[in-house]
C-alpha cells in the first residue's frame, strides 16, 4: 500500500504551506501519509526565520526544509492538493486539469467534508469532490488564509494559527475512522 500524499500550495512556499506541511506531518506521521508543499512563485531556499520559529513552537519539525516551485509532477503524484487561497488551487488545476477533483483550498476541503471522519482518506476526497457545486461557496475569501509576507511577527503568528486550526481539522478528517486520534 502506498502512502496517501497531501500537497499544500501557497505563493512563495515560505510561510503558509510550510506551516501546513510540517504541522500535518506531525499530526499524521508514519508510513501511511506523505505531506509536501510547494509555491506557485517559489524559489529554492530556506524557511523565513519567523515562520521557522513558529513551526517549531507549534510542534512541527523544520529540519531539511527548502522552498519548492509547484510543478505538474507534484500535482499528479498527490492524492489531495490543498491551496491556501483560491488562486493556488486554480494554479494547480491549470497545470494539471485532470487533478480538478483532488484540488481544493484547505478551508474549502474542510467545509465540503463538514469535518466528517472518513473510513479512508480517499473517501474524504471523493466526498468533498461530490459536494462541490452542491454547497454554496462563501461570498468572500473565507476559504483562503492571507499571506503574511512583509507583515509583523504577530501577523505571521496569527496566520500560522489559522493554518494550524485548519490542519487539525484536516487531520481529523483524513485519519482513518479505525485509527485513534492523537492528542
Amino acid at each position: 500500500m502506498t502512502a496517501f500524499e497531501v500537497l499544500f500550495v501557497c505563493t512563495g512556499n515560505l510561510h503558509r504551506s510550510p506551516v501546513a506541511e510540517r504541522l500535518l506531518a506531525a499530526e499524521l506521521p508514519g508510513p501511511d501519509f506523505t505531506v509536501r508543499s510547494a509555491g506557485t512563485g517559489a524559489r529554492p531556499g530556506p524557511l523565513d526565520p519567523t515562520t521557522s520559529a513558529i513551526i517549531d513552537e507549534l510542534g512541527g519539525d523544520v529540519r531539511g526544509f527548502s522552498a519548492r516551485a509547484l510543478d505538474v509532477a507534484q500535482i499528479e503524484r498527490a492524492d489531495l492538493v490543498l491551496g491556501l487561497e483560491r488562486c493556488h488551487r486554480e494554479a494547480a488545476v491549470r497545470l494539471c486539469p485532470l487533478a480538478l477533483r483532488r484540488c481544493f483550498t484547505l478551508r474549502e476541503f474542510n467545509r465540503l467534508t463538514d469535518g466528517t471522519r472518513a473510513g479512508a482518506p480517499l473517501e474524504a476526497v471523493r466526498l468533498a469532490a461530490s459536494r462541490r457545486g452542491l454547497l454554496v461557496p462563501p461570498p468572500d475569501e473565507s476559504d483562503g488564509i492571507d499571506d503574511p509576507v512583509g507583515a509583523s511577527p504577530g501577523v505571521h503568528r496569527a496566520r500560522a494559527l489559522e493554518v494550524r486550526d485548519a490542519v487539525l481539522t484536516l487531520a481529523g478528517i483524513l485519519k482513518p475512522a479505525t485509527a485513534p486520534l492523537q492528542s
